[in-house]
């Protein structure tokens, strides 16, 4: 995603009441968009318009009209298999093809640039939506070598797509020369490829390391960077070769990708790290939750009270959000929920803001769509959330009795 415009839209910090003008340039950017896009927000972008003429003798001609339209939006529908993104809504700036009020589906499309209005200011969980969708090296994406003797091509996958780093070439005698020169000029390009692959990606995030090559290729440079990790005592290095895994590839160029993708262990691994974090948290919770210490609670009430109390904090505190909530008709909910984002944020603790297409965002949603892993324990934070639920159905059982 790109951001377009003015020169003052480009920095984030000063994104407030203003429209941000976005350039979707791959899948991946519409399924950002989709959670960048709630209710009520207002969105113009490039429509095809169905339009009905009638002549001066009485007949109809239909014809499809290029156009932009501006619409408040009602709802968003996302296609992960076509990564389609369709906004629906009605039109609130009239032009010669639509009037105000018609109903009417934009569908985004990439290479084509939208508008967005937040309706109720861009607060800091779409601050940080925003910046996500902004983020080229995204968390989760993988590394990847593609390479035989001389060349290897350096990349960066994520779920919908394959970014080209760097091209790496050198010159390999032939194996009719001496198995010493050989040796020497297959050193000289693992170092190449080595000392190019730590300055392209950054590895201080924890990612696996894709090898893929005809041969044995892959398999000694895999070989190669673990010793050269042992020799410099190189933690991340170490880390690069433990998380490396070796696959076949028929040829070292980056054509041969699209064949190692579709093995059903790098598809899986890809899946795995996209959301990893979140499903790490997530199982810690229920360790937690197990163990009924007072360290893990869920629902709104319970969570609320203990953020307010400042127990999802620096030193282990985290606040678990499903994103749905944040996309609430009502504007007093979102805020509710903001305020609790921006409270842990404060507090030192870490947030994570979860998605209900994972696995981890669905079992988050089961319960409550909220929960926390406290710094400290706490007791009894649903108190007052059963007494609530009780005095409600008493209300209830006395109004029956009237």
């Amino acid at each position: 995603m790109q951001l377009v415009g003015s020169k003052k839209s480009q920095r984030l910090d000063e994104v407030g009441e203003d429209s941000v003008t976005l350039l979707p340039v791959e899948p991946e950017d519409m399924w950002h968009a989709n959670n960048l896009i709630g209710p009520e927000d207002v969105v113009r972008a490039h429509a095809i318009r169905k339009v009905t003429t009638e002549s001066k003798t009485g007949s109809t001609m239909s014809e499809r009209v290029h156009t932009n339209l501006t619409i408040r939006v009602t709802s968003t529908f996302f296609d992960p298999g076509a990564s389609q993104l369709h906004v629906s809504g009605t039109v609130i700036v009239e032009n010669n093809f639509v009037s105000l009020g018609q109903y009417h589906t934009l569908d985004l499309e990439l290479n084509r640039p939208f508008t967005l209005w937040k309706k109720y200011g861009w607060d800091s969980v779409a601050k940080e939506t925003l910046s996500d969708a902004l983020k080229q090296d995204k968390e989760g994406a993988v590394a990847a070598v593609v390479m035989q003797e001389g060349i290897a091509n350096i990349c960066l996958i994520t779920e919908y797509r394959t970014v080209l780093k760097q091209r790496v070439e050198s010159t390999i005698p032939k194996k009719r020369s001496s198995s010493n020169e050989q040796d020497s000029g297959m050193k000289r390009f693992f170092d190449k490829v080595l000392s190019t692959l730590i300055r392209s990606i950054d590895f201080s995030i924890p990612r696996p390391l894709l090898l893929a090559s005809p041969g044995f290729v892959a398999g000694d440079f895999k070989k190669y960077i673990s010793e050269e990790a042992t020799r410099k005592g190189d933690k991340t290095m170490m880390a690069m070769a433990k998380e490396a895994t070796v696959v076949h590839s028929s040829s070292g160029h980056l054509h041969s990708l699209n064949e190692i993708l579709k093995s059903s262990e790098v598809m899986a691994t890809m899946k795995d790290m996209k959301f990893s974090k979140e499903t790490r948290f997530m199982d810690d919770f229920f360790d937690k939750l197990k163990k009924d210490d007072g360290r893990a609670w869920y629902g709104t009430v319970p969570v609320e009270k203990a953020v307010r109390e400042g127990a999802v904090g620096r030193g282990g505190g985290v606040l678990l959000v499903n994103n749905s909530l944040f996309r609430s008709m009502d504007i007093a909910t979102r805020k509710r929920y903001v305020a609790m984002v921006d409270k842990v944020k404060e507090d030192g603790g870490e947030t994570r803001i979860l998605s209900s297409d994972h696995e981890s965002g669905q079992r988050l949603d089961a319960l409550g769509g909220i929960a926390a892993i406290l710094t400290y324990p706490m007791l009894d934070l649903d108190e007052d959330e059963d007494e609530t639920n009780a005095r409600g159905q008493a209300e209830t059982e006395e109004d029956m009795i009237i």
